[in-house]
């Protein structure tokens, strides 16, 4: 949680920023709203994509940090299999 503000904050910026490109009227706003349209989908797409790839990313360097260190993960009693893990 301790990232997820600082990216979320960034992210909410820029799109309310290029919401007006999105949704503005007026001379020229046919040339202007397609542009506006791709900023704010696009910046949506990578939130999203940002906030399940980072913890993903975060476990697969905590993983292989145990794998270095010839630590084991610790287990939950009663599961078996990959897992087991308590991250």
């Amino acid at each position: 949680m301790l990232r997820f503000r600082p990216i979320l904050m960034t992210t909410m910026a820029a799109l309310l920023g290029a919401l007006p490109l999105a949704l503005g009227t007026g001379t020229g706003y046919e040339l202007r709203r397609p542009l506006g349209i791709t900023i704010v989908g696009g910046l949506i797409l990578s939130q999203l994509l940002t906030l399940y790839t980072t913890p993903v990313v975060y476990l697969a360097f905590d993983r292989l940090r145990l794998r270095m260190q010839g630590k084991q993960r610790d287990t939950v009693p009663g599961l078996t299999g990959p897992a087991s893990a308590v991250d």
